[in-house]
């Protein structure tokens, strides 16, 4: 059987008010298609962190998993 590879982003912790979950915000720059110039793309991830142990500004690995509640589906590496 294939093993799946898993989706691993970088990012930084912009909310950890919940318990055991951090809110990640992932940038990524692309280019536009028209005016050829790069251009900043912002996402919001929620991730397990079981021991609450990251806090705002912590720079984090997130890894893909199988979902854990309704909008969470990373794990904090």
């Amino acid at each position: 059987m294939e093993k799946k590879i898993k989706l691993q982003l970088k990012g930084v912790v912009v909310g950890d008010k919940m318990d055991k979950t951090v809110v990640v915000l992932v940038s990524r720059y692309v280019k536009h298609p028209k005016y050829k110039k790069y251009i900043r793309r912002d996402k919001k991830f929620k991730a397990h962190d079981p021991d609450n142990k990251y806090k705002i500004g912590d720079k984090v690995t997130i890894e893909e998993t199988r979902p854990i509640s309704k909008d969470k589906h990373f794990v904090v590496k």
